[in-house]
């Protein structure tokens, strides 16, 4: 059974996800020869403590569902077959999957409650007799990446194991399953916090319900699993007890950046998962080249494009696929939704959507830019000279490389 996650900070001490090599490691998975034949998605669950309306899934972080997160890391495996399990709110989550991946299966899990319910929904919709790895993971881990699954993949094929588990250690593991072991490194079982023992409740190692299995196994033992517990579900976790009694391996894989396995229960969570993603953009960004100057206050998308030079003031929120070019400077105090802002440019104090600002364009302060406005710099305008502080023209003064503003879309408050 996959607990629910308390609502807390992970460790704060473990390596940096975004370190250069760290990426480079996450590219060099996308090309990996380790490919599963299916990854399914388990997106199935109520999500009553969001209380909300929308599907959990569905709420956002860093301009992106966390679904699409999901099942971004999943088509990162390129697997031969991406399924998603859905359930609650299946009019909106449904047309969502095929959205963000038209190749991806949708799944129907029916009125049988349980994680490894779900699993056999899915396989339900695969070709029968399906061989190979079969990776499952959830539609509400937004940070998991698509290099953290290739670890589990690889670990999995080079173990030969029937099952192999995600796994993660914390300080403080009060209502997560722990992982059991043997003397041998393998997985004896997974025993859930309210019925461990106290030597079993001193093990910090802890199970993120992220799995990589053998299809034929999983198809085996799922069918053997019953409902004979006090929820009345199918647990996936039962699974591995099957295989060990069947004299099969079942191991691990220990991430040590345990953000990636940490789900979204409540508005709290996705807060704080939210602005882990954050940092972690704004980490990638500055790694790269790009000068944030006050990280606190600056929120950037995943799909958002800088290039190497730019400057991001503070209070900027970059959005969509908004994409800026070198040596632009943004900020502070502006938002730019879907829009381009051209090298050299200066955007000031500027609320922008699906606007492109050209090459040494300086906009604002106080500039609403509506869809579709483009604007270039004036004719044989003089490239713009940074003023010092407090020293900038009032808007609409005329200065070297000021946007000549004739555009309907463009306005100013």
């Amino acid at each position: 059974m996959r607990t629910a996650q308390p609502s807390r900070a992970p460790p704060a001490a473990r390596p940096d996800p975004t370190h250069p090599a760290r990426l480079d490691a996450e590219e060099a998975h996308r090309v990996s020869q380790n490919r599963p034949a299916a990854v399914i998605v388990l997106a199935a669950g109520e999500g009553t403590r969001m209380r909300s309306a929308t599907p959990k899934v569905l709420h956002a972080i860093g301009g992106r569902t966390l679904l699409g997160h999901a099942m971004t890391a999943a088509r990162s495996l390129d697997p031969d077959h991406l399924v998603v399990v859905v359930r609650h709110g299946r009019d909106r989550v449904a047309p969502h999957v095929v959205e963000v991946d038209p190749k991806a299966l949708v799944a129907d899990q029916d009125e049988i409650k349980g994680t490894g319910r779900a699993v056999r929904c899915g396989l339900n919709v695969l070709p029968p007799g399906l061989t190979g790895t079969v990776v499952v993971t959830y539609g509400d881990v937004p940070l998991l990446s698509g290099a953290t699954l290739g670890d589990l993949l690889v670990a999995h094929t080079a173990s030969g194991a029937a099952a192999t588990v995600l796994t993660a250690t914390v300080d403080d593991p009060t209502g997560y399953g722990r992982v059991i072991r043997a003397d041998d490194g393998t997985v004896l079982g997974i025993v859930e916090h309210k019925d461990a023992d106290e030597g079993q409740r001193a093990v910090r190692e802890i199970n993120s319900g992220i799995y990589a299995f053998d299809a034929e196994v999983l198809a085996s033992a799922l069918a053997r699993v019953g409902t004979d517990n006090v929820q009345g579900e199918v647990y996936l976790t039962d699974v591995l007890g099957i295989a060990r009694a069947d004299g099969l391996t079942v191991s691990a894989r220990c991430t040590d950046d345990v953000w990636q396995v940490e789900g979204v229960n409540d508005r709290a969570q996705l807060a704080a998962l939210g602005a882990e993603l954050n940092r972690r953009v704004l980490r990638r960004a500055m790694v790269a080249g790009v000068t944030v100057r006050d990280p606190g206050t600056t929120w950037v998308d995943v799909q958002v494009d800088l290039e190497p030079d730019v400057t991001l003031l503070p209070g900027v929120q970059l959005l969509g696929r908004t994409r800026v070019r070198g040596g632009a400077t943004v900020g502070p105090d502006t938002t730019l939704v879907d829009s381009e802002v051209g090298a050299g440019a200066t955007v000031v104090r500027t609320q922008a959507v699906r606007a492109v600002i050209g090459d040494g364009v300086v906009v604002g302060p106080f500039a609403h830019l509506r869809p579709g406005t483009v604007l270039r710099a004036a004719e044989g305008a003089d490239p713009p000279v940074p003023w010092p502080a407090g020293d900038r023209p009032a808007t609409g003064s005329p200065a070297g490389g000021y946007a000549d503003v004739t555009d309907e879309g463009a306005t100013r408050s």
